[in-house]
């Protein structure tokens, strides 16, 4: 087994983990947990913005041209509008047409299953062109994880699903990551440069995340102590990947 392989298996793990991350609700009340998720959703924001901007892309062009990377960058966005465009249709019509809500749990850990398999290529993709981005994209990737896989815990439990069964159904959606990292790993070859395709639909896809649900979400936020907060941990997040990557670049 190669050492990159190796990496992948661990990153993919890693960010799989975090999938139990709602025994966290068991242990603390539902006030300290909104009071974490306020600063981690403006923080991990930052890190998908940061990572995007700041080293997916720039990797990306280093792979094809620029013109191949925005094009790609933007079929990843608009891949990222189907998805939750689907997800949230199924969602409406099984919670309108049922009483019971075990299709909305269902159609949770299917989505999420997807999403962390897209994770999983996304992973492989970044150490495949070198150790620094796949670390800054693994940072990435499980901070914004922590938020998510805590809101599909309390949808699975909204559900019906006992709370071992969530986290169980929860790990096992997770572990699509390490599928998606190891299947990118063997069949890259197939396609030439696809690195460099991926990084960049990776980073579309951040983009939109970031964009689309986690910006509109600070902006619930009105209180102008609280939105300065915001933009700290917003400036936080980039500046860390940026950080890292860099030195992680100069280190290599």
């Amino acid at each position: 087994m190669t050492m990159v392989l190796e990496l992948i298996i661990a990153a993919t793990l890693l960010v799989s983990a975090i999938s139990l991350v709602g025994v966290v609700l068991f242990l603390i009340g539902k006030e300290k947990m909104d009071e974490i998720l306020f600063f981690l959703l403006s923080f991990s924001t930052g890190t998908l913005l940061g990572a995007a901007f700041f080293d997916l892309l720039l990797e990306s062009v280093e792979l094809v041209t620029p013109e191949l990377a925005l094009e790609t960058a933007f079929m990843g966005v608009v891949v990222g509008f189907v998805i939750e465009k689907v997800i949230h249709w199924h969602h409406h019509h099984a919670g309108k047409a049922n009483e019971h809500h075990r299709p909305l749990g269902m159609l949770t850990l299917v989505g999420d299953g997807v999403h962390n398999f897209l994770d999983g290529v996304a992973i492989a993709a970044a150490f495949m062109v070198n150790v620094p981005l796949g670390i800054t994209t693994t940072i990435a990737i499980a901070l914004h994880e922590i938020p998510q896989e805590i809101g599909d815990f309390g949808l699975l439990i909204y559900s019906g699903y006992s709370k071992a069964k969530a986290l169980a159904f929860n790990l096992i959606s997770a572990l699509t990551a390490i599928a998606g990292g190891v299947l990118f790993y063997f069949f890259s070859g197939a396609v030439g440069h696809i690195e460099g395709y991926a990084l960049a639909f990776t980073a579309g896809m951040f983009i939109y995340v970031a964009a689309a649900d986690l910006l509109p979400e600070l902006h619930k936020e009105k209180r102008a102590r609280n939105s300065l907060l915001q933009l700290a941990c917003i400036f936080a997040g980039a500046a860390i990947i940026w950080l890292v990557a860099r030195k992680l670049e100069h280190a290599g």
